[in-house]
């Protein structure tokens, strides 16, 4: 028997296949990061929404009507209030109006706009203004 070793093919052979797979494995974290950072997006979204809608339930009056504004993060959101009719109760005076609320976020993310909506519900005593 002469020398035993590695030929040249199986040498090649082999660092294809570490290659290869280095290669897929780099492709994996890259889409980890990417969906990693996509999550945190629509986290912060999710955050400010809910945070702008929290302000608007919380407020003394409410009005028919489209506001927005802007994050100091880049974040965009619009909120529109809308004087919902109870069918169920034309005849009848209630002691409250209802309004629908829909709260949307806005965000630039790789060139393409992303965006997340709430909405909710407010029953306001009516006022002076808002019979």
């Amino acid at each position: 028997m002469g020398n035993r070793g590695f030929t040249l093919i199986e040498t090649l052979i082999a660092i294809s296949v570490l290659a290869i797979s280095i290669v897929v494995l780099l492709q994996l974290f890259s889409g980890g990061l990417k969906s990693s950072k996509l999550s945190d997006e629509y986290t912060r979204g999710i955050f400010h929404a809910r945070e702008k809608m929290d302000e608007i339930l919380l407020a003394a009056e409410l009005n028919e009507g489209v506001i927005d504004g802007k994050f100091d993060d880049g974040f965009r959101w619009s909120a529109e209030a809308r004087h919902l009719d109870i069918e169920e109760a034309k005849d009848v005076r209630l002691p409250f109006r209802a309004f629908n609320i829909d709260v949307n976020v806005m965000w630039d993310a790789d060139g393409r706009e992303k965006h997340f909506t709430i909405s909710a519900t407010k029953l306001v005593k009516p006022g002076k203004d808002n019979p």
